[in-house]
Order: structure tokens, then sequence, then C-alpha cells
């Protein structure tokens, strides 16, 4: 067994929340207008460690600290002499003060200027239920997920079968945007298998009051944008930067890594026993758990992060 695929199970060992460490959650309250209930308290179970990836990451944190000190200092002498445009395009980062969780500015390439510029056009369109577009990707998302009944109306109670939160689907994008009716069609076409079971609720002992599918598939979109600082010109943290490497080598690498982080929700809602209330806790401990897959060394594709296992096609 390669140290690789060792690291990968141990990683992932911890799914069943038995060890607790306690973080500060506060940069995870940004979710505006969630959708499910909230509660008080911020503990949450992690996903376990090894103590080589505690050990690696305390080295990236040293050195990311000094690149920023040697950044500086390079860009301090290039204003006075002059040259700055120069060495700036000879740096890959150029360090930005401010807090942690906004360490650096990326270089990116054509390929992933482009490639970001069209997600983040993605990214600005709202879901609007009067355009036929709209209206068309909502039945194919009926369509894939219950193939062979039929459609009904754009405003039914039976879209309440689905997760949705009402009768016309429509009301509860909200802040989620086409996109996220967009990530739930990929989900269903890429990985149809398991999407089916985390649709019916397949997978281990269920609660008698559930997450509703679609709703929390659309707090997921919303989720990850957030915690890949898609909404500014360049993505700032650490996770968003990987993301830019893996969007390099994949143009859907945001609708792959949503199943990951869906299929990764599903694994922590059972491993908590989480009731509907709990949903919010539920999405903080999966996106902690996704930004340390995302700062392993040798994640170069979706397809490379631990959680990716769980997906079935």
């Amino acid at each position: 067994m390669s140290a690789r695929t060792l690291r990968r199970r141990l990683h992932h060992g911890d799914v069943d929340g038995k060890r607790e460490e306690h973080f500060d959650s506060s940069g995870y309250d940004g979710l505006s207008e969630p959708l499910l209930g909230t509660r008080e308290h911020d503990d949450m179970p992690t996903v376990g460690l090894t103590i080589e990836d505690i050990w690696n990451a305390e080295q990236r944190r040293e050195g990311i600290h000094w690149t920023l000190i040697l950044s500086q200092l390079i860009a301090d002498w290039a204003q006075w002499l002059g040259s700055g445009s120069l060495i700036g395009r000879l740096l890959p980062f150029v360090g930005q003060s401010g807090s942690s969780k906004n360490l650096l500015h990326p270089y990116l390439n054509p390929l992933q200027e482009e490639r970001l510029r069209n997600l983040q056009q993605r990214l600005g369109v709202p879901f609007d239920g009067s355009q036929v577009e709209h209206q068309d990707a909502l039945k194919q998302l009926w369509g894939l997920a219950y193939p062979g009944r039929e459609l009904p109306s754009l405003k039914s109670e039976l879209w309440k079968e689905m997760g949705w939160q009402g009768s016309d689907p429509s009301t509860d994008f909200r802040g989620g945007g086409f996109i996220s009716l967009e990530n739930l069609i990929f989900f269903a076409k890429k990985y149809p298998d398991s999407f089916q079971r985390l649709l019916h609720k397949k997978d281990g002992n269920r609660v008698e009051w559930e997450y509703p599918f679609a709703v929390a598939g659309i707090n997921i979109s919303f989720m990850l944008v957030q915690m890949l600082d898609l909404q500014t010109g360049k993505p700032s943290t650490l996770a968003g930067i990987k993301f830019v490497e893996l969007l390099a080598g994949d143009e859907m690498a945001f609708d792959n890594l949503y199943c990951v982080a869906f299929q990764m929700m599903d694994a922590q809602w059972l491993a908590k026993r989480a009731s509907y209330m709990e949903f919010n806790d539920v999405l903080k401990s999966t996106r902690m758990q996704l930004e340390r897959e995302l700062a392993l060394e040798d994640v170069y594709s979706v397809k490379d992060l631990p959680a990716y296992n769980l997906l079935r096609g």
C-alpha cells in the first residue's frame, strides 16, 4: 500500500465524528439568508489528520510567512528602483496585508484567467423563472431525478418531493443563482448513482426530519462560492488559490467540486446523526473538511481529493 493511499484512508478515518477539535468558526457565518435552521454552538467534529499532515501544514504556513516577508521586501526594493512591474511579473504571488484568511494574490496564466472569468460570469446569472431557458433547466432536472415520471407543471406540490420548500422552485434560489441549478443538473448527469442515493436518502440510518435535497444543493453552491473567494477579481484565500490551480486542468472543476461537497456533506450529516435544524452546522463542518483536503500537497485535480472516493458514477 502506498503512502499516499494510506494517508487518504487515515485522512478520511475520522468522518464518524469520534474526535473533536475546537476552531474559530467566525469566518463561516457569512451565509446570507440561510435556508435551513441554525444552532447556537459551533463545536463540531472534524476530519482526522495524520502527524504527517499536521507537520506538513505547519511547514507550509511557515513557508508562506517567509514568502510574504521576502515578497514585501522585493516589492519595496522594486518600487525604490522604479522597476516594480518587471519584478512583479517574476513573482508568482504578491503579499497582501490583512487577515491570515486572505494572504495572497495568485498569478494566473491566460487559460486560468479565461476559465475564472467564465465561471464568474456564470455566478452573475440570477435564476429567472420567467426565462424559457431556466424553465427548461428545471424540467431537465426533474427528468434526471425521476426518469419515466410525468413532468409536473412548474408550480406543483410534487416539486416538494425533490426537496424544494414550496410548490414553486423558483422562490428557493435567492442568492444561489442559476449556477446552483446547473450544479444539480451536472451532478445528476455525471454521477447519477450518487445523485439518486442522496435524493432518495438511501445511505445510513436517517432521522425523521431530513434536510431537503434541492435546497441543500443551493446552499452548497453558495458555500463553495464563499469558500473559494470567487466573488472577488482574483481569489486570495488559500482554498481559492488552490482551486484556480485545479481550474487550469479542468474547466468544470467547480461543478466537480460541488459533487464532492454534496457527497461529503451527506457523510457528515450521517456521522453527526443530524436533523433539519443542524444543517448549517453540518455545512460549516463540510467547508472545513474541504479546505483541509484542498490543502493537501498531492492534490492536482478534484479527483485527487480523498472525498472524491465517496462518489459513485
